[in-house]
C-alpha cells in the first residue's frame, strides 16, 4: 500500500458487482474480492456459500482519499446496492449478501453512521436502511478465479443479466468520476 493510500472494505450482495463498480472509480488503486465478518479462518468460497463460516462477500478497496473520499465511496456503495433487504441483494440470498460495512478506523464509523443517517432522514427508500456498520477484524481475500470476475467474465449469464445493469447505472451516475 502506498503511503497515501487508505482502506476500506464494503459488503452488499455479490461481490463481483462491487468490484466491477469500484473497478472504474477514479482514485482507486485496487479492488479485491474476499470475505469478512465471520468466524471460520481462510474461508472458501464453498463454505461461505454454504452459510457455515458467518462471512460476507466483500471487496477490499485501496483507494487515494486525495482523488475520492471514503464518503464518497460510501455514496457510490448506497447507489448500486439495497441496503433495506436484510441477507439478500435480488436473486441472491443468504448471511453472505449482506449489507455492511467494515470500518477500519474511528473516522470510517463516523462517516458511515453519519452517511446511513442522513440516507435514512432523506427517506431515500421505503424501508429503513439494515447496512451492518461493524469493525473489519480480519479480511481473506477471495479464491483467484473471483479477481476480476466482470472484467473476465462480462458474457457470463450472471454478469450481463446482474452486473452490467448495475455498472451502466453507476457509470451514468458517476461519469465524471470514471477513470475513463
Amino acid at each position: 500500500m502506498e503511503q497515501n493510500e487508505e482502506v476500506a472494505t464494503l459488503a452488499g450482495g455479490c461481490f463481483w458487482c462491487l468490484e466491477a463498480v469500484y473497478a472504474d472509480l477514479r482514485g482507486v488503486a485496487r479492488v479485491v474480492s474476499g470475505y469478512a465478518g465471520g468466524h471460520t479462518e481462510n474461508p472458501t468460497y464453498r463454505e461461505v456459500c454454504n452459510e457455515t463460516t458467518g462471512h460476507a462477500e466483500v471487496v477490499q478497496i485501496t483507494f487515494d482519499p486525495r482523488v475520492v473520499s471514503y464518503r464518497e465511496l460510501l455514496e457510490v456503495f448506497f447507489t448500486i446496492h439495497d441496503p433495506t433487504t436484510l441477507n439478500r441483494q435480488g436473486g441472491d440470498v443468504g448471511t453472505q449478501y449482506r449489507s455492511a460495512v467494515f470500518y477500519h478506523s474511528p473516522e470510517q464509523r463516523e462517516t458511515a453512521v453519519a452517511v446511513v443517517a442522513e440516507l435514512d432522514a432523506a427517506r431515500v427508500w421505503d424501508a429503513p436502511i439494515v447496512t451492518e456498520i461493524t469493525p473489519l477484524n480480519v479480511f481473506y481475500p477471495a479464491e483467484d478465479y473471483h479477481q476480476e470476475y466482470y472484467q473476465n467474465n462480462a458474457n457470463q449469464p450472471y454478469c450481463r443479466a446482474v452486473i452490467a445493469p448495475k455498472v451502466s447505472k453507476f457509470r451514468q451516475k458517476y461519469l465524471e468520476k470514471l477513470k475513463r
